[in-house]
């Protein structure tokens, strides 16, 4: 569910209406729903209800610093993979102590920084990154809680691009080495192993890659434990998928989710951290853009956008389908029509669908890309020289611009000319 929704026929957020929106900030722009954010996040929370745990928001899904604190003020943690998003929670008014560093490619300053300004864990992904985060710390004088990242080798049944957990990822350390890297890690002296760290992918659809993965952790756990380790946090990682495209099989609810996990690792009495991004922030928001031109082509129909590739990237990307509608809500009986809808940019691949059947438009109506809040505007770029787009958010009957369009000279009064020019 999400509150993005016809009235008298006029598409709103919450009780503004997304016209009014437009109005006021121009198009392209990024809509979000604070209601919605907030309800998601419940969903996972309760999901996990009788257990020690912490649902840590995963920041690249979306990083505005409102969204942040609308997110902190509930209880969030925050899951980071860079120095700059550890500087972005913390800004937002996370404590450290909520914030789990993530990522394959943690540098020296990043991890400094970290464990100067407070960390709950690093999730550490590989015996060389552990050596220094542990130089790190006696440089200090510090701890550094950890867990280590297991690479389970299950399918997560994602696209190929958005998977994590196979043998062939980047990500962690075999889970058949486990045993040796923990002994490791047990014998650096500025660290402290707190847990075990797994994440298998995104956008899953279905639960038996969790359980599977989750199957492994449990044996994984009972195993450490045996040698003599203090397990006592599971990181589970994200992943769960939201309904993108009307005609999938709905995925699992989190309640279903968190029944899952407490079924398969309930027994170990650990602390259980989970890290969704996506189904919070994803339905949560929307991209508004409005129709330059309808064009006749040779066998279609291109529906030319102000949006472009460079503020949602996704489809060119993942080939992701967005659900888009009319900001005006098409009358009862009124024929559709199908269209290639395309943005501005000079790039073929700058196409958001191919053959949509929706209702009629022409210039200078609005059409909303549904499902875009995230990996939207966390993902944008100025390709081409097109400002970043602005981000809103509605909260009830009030909306404010928590990211403005930049003018072109700020754009352009970036760039540095070096003198000899």
């Amino acid at each position: 569910m999400d509150h993005f929704l016809y009235k008298d026929g006029a598409l709103f957020a919450e009780d503004v209406p997304v016209a009014e929106i437009a109005a006021q900030v121009g198009t392209p722009f990024y809509c979000y729903s604070t209601a919605t954010l907030e309800r998601h996040f419940r969903l996972f929370d309760e999901a996990l209800d009788g257990t020690e745990h912490l649902v840590c928001y995963a920041m690249k899904a979306a990083s505005n610093q409102a969204i942040l604190k609308t997110l902190a003020a509930l209880g969030a943690g925050m899951d980071v993979v860079s120095g700059g998003e550890y500087a972005r929670a913390k800004a937002a008014g996370v404590p450290g102590d909520r914030i789990v560093f993530s990522g394959v490619g943690k540098t020296r300053d990043e991890i400094r920084e970290a464990l100067t300004g407070g960390i709950r864990q690093f999730n550490v992904e590989s015996e060389p990154e552990m050596a220094v985060i542990n130089a790190v710390a006696l440089e200090l004088g510090v701890k550094a809680p950890i867990t280590v990242r297991v690479n389970p080798d299950v399918d997560a049944k994602t696209h190929a691009k958005i998977a994590t957990g196979k043998s062939e990822n980047k990500f962690g350390i075999p889970i058949s080495r486990a045993r040796d890297v923990y002994a490791h890690a047990a014998s650096l002296p500025g660290l402290e192993v707190v847990g075990i760290d797994v994440h298998i992918g995104s956008q899953l659809t279905e639960l038996e890659p969790f359980r599977l993965a989750y199957q492994k952790v449990a044996e994984l756990t009972e195993a450490l434990r045996a040698d003599g380790h203090n397990i006592k946090r599971l990181d589970l990682g994200g992943g769960l998928g939201i309904p993108y495209e009307r005609s999938n099989s709905a995925p699992p609810l989190p309640i279903e989710y968190g029944a899952m996990i407490k079924d398969t690792l309930g027994h170990l009495g650990c602390e259980i951290e989970i890290e969704p991004g996506r189904l919070i922030a994803g339905n949560a928001g929307i991209m508004v853009s409005k129709v330059i031109y309808v064009k006749e082509g040779e066998d279609r129909q291109f529906m030319i956008i102000d949006g472009a590739m460079n503020d949602l990237i996704r489809p060119a990307m993942y080939d992701a389908h967005h659900d888009i509608i009319p900001v005006v809500e098409p009358a009862p009986g009124e024929e559709p029509a199908r269209y290639d809808i395309v943005g501005p940019v000079c790039e073929t691949g700058d196409t958001f669908a191919k053959g949509r059947v929706m209702s009629t438009v022409k210039a200078d109506d609005l059409v909303a890309f549904r499902s875009a809040g995230a990996y939207g505007a966390v993902m944008a770029s100025e390709y081409n020289t097109r400002p970043l787009i602005p981000e809103v958010l509605v909260k009830d009957d009030q909306f404010a611009v928590i990211r403005r369009r930049p003018t072109f000279d700020e754009m352009i009064n970036r760039d540095t000319i070096p003198e000899w020019l």
